[in-house]
C-alpha cells in the first residue's frame, strides 16, 4: 500500500511566476525522493516595489518504508 505526504513550499524569482514554482520544484528534489506531483497553489507578487514573484505549491511525495 502506498502513502504520500504533502508538504506546502514557498518559492521565489524576479524573472516569473513560472521561475518561482522551478525553484520551489528544484529545491524539493534537493531532500526529497519519489516526488510524484506538485500543485500550484497561489501566485503572486511581493516586495516593495512588487517586483519579486513569489509561487506557492503543494508537493506530493511517496513516503518509503524504513527496513528494520
Amino acid at each position: 500500500m502506498a502513502v504520500s505526504k504533502i508538504i506546502e513550499l514557498v518559492g521565489s524569482s524576479s524573472t516569473s511566476s513560472d521561475d518561482a514554482v522551478k525553484a520551489a520544484l528544484g529545491e524539493a528534489r534537493q531532500t526529497l525522493r519519489n516526488i510524484k506531483a506538485l500543485d500550484v497553489v497561489s501566485v503572486g507578487l511581493r516586495g516593495d516595489n512588487l517586483d519579486e514573484w513569489r509561487a506557492l505549491v503543494r508537493v506530493s511525495f511517496l513516503i518509503e518504508r524504513v527496513s528494520e
